[in-house]
């Protein structure tokens, strides 16, 4: 394993590590009835597919409640995986459907070694860690990085959810499980952040580990709706008051 030290050391001496921004897919939602609904596997096309290496986020295209949640800048969010590589202003992880994200640290990120306190050491190359913060597109400001148990991250991982990682210019996957909201409206509801914003990141990438979390919506019924991109499904993740996954869409 590779010291977060001597990395960094070699790449302030003359190496930088090159990210992929990674491209993404929107598909837009598909209203739930509120009860568990039959998979489907029929493909539908995304609405929204920046060209690869694109790092402009899309935003939602709903109107109901005037398109609260549209954004066209960062908003909270976060990722999992396994550090891929070290910078001298952050690093990198690669979730376990493939995603590339670039991780950059700020003087007030905070750092947990499992539930302990730690420091920025304890990033190293392949330790599996969530990172929490503010997300625009790939790219992840972190407010708190966790190191998580051995195995916690991997490729078995989004296969055991269900997540279908992006390919580009494969369709999304049209699929519904689970509880939808009833009244739900891509686009409706406001904006989240803060600790509220964090919980229902975790429960999240915990039930659909591979994406990446750009924003956090706070319906009217109190529940929430997080955004997933960089995977071909979901793309909405529904998550109620209690911070438990009930369902997700494309």
């Amino acid at each position: 394993m590779f010291s977060r030290k001597l990395t960094r050391s070699i790449v302030v001496g003359g190496a930088a590590i090159a990210v992929a921004g990674g491209s993404y897919g929107i598909a837009s939602a598909t209203s739930g009835s509120g009860s568990t609904a039959a998979a489907s596997t029929t493909p539908a096309a995304s609405s929204s597919s920046p060209a690869a290496g694109s790092t402009t986020p899309a935003a939602s295209s709903g109107s109901a409640g005037g398109a609260s949640n549209a954004r066209s800048g960062p908003a909270a969010g976060g990722s999992s995986g396994t550090v891929s590589g070290l910078s001298a202003s952050g690093f990198t992880i690669t979730t376990s459907a493939g995603q590339k994200v670039t991780v950059k640290e700020a003087s007030s990120t905070t750092y947990q070694n499992g539930t302990s306190q730690a420091s920025a050491s304890a990033i190293t190359i392949g330790e599996p860690v969530l990172v929490l913060g503010t997300t625009s597109s790939t790219t992840i400001t972190a407010t708190q990085v966790i190191v998580q148990p051995a195995g916690s991250e991997g490729p078995a991982a989004s296969s055991a959810a269900g997540v279908v990682p992006f390919q580009q210019g494969a369709p999304a996957t049209a699929k519904t499980v689970g509880q939808i909201p009833p009244d739900y409206t891509q686009g409706s509801g406001t904006l989240a952040s803060g600790t509220t914003a964090d919980k229902a990141t975790e429960a999240a990438l915990a039930a659909y580990p591979g994406g990446v979390v750009d924003r956090v919506v706070e319906l009217a019924n109190g529940e929430y709706e997080v955004h997933y991109i960089g995977v071909n499904w979901p793309h909405h993740i529904f998550v109620n008051q209690d911070f438990k996954v009930i369902g997700a869409n494309a």
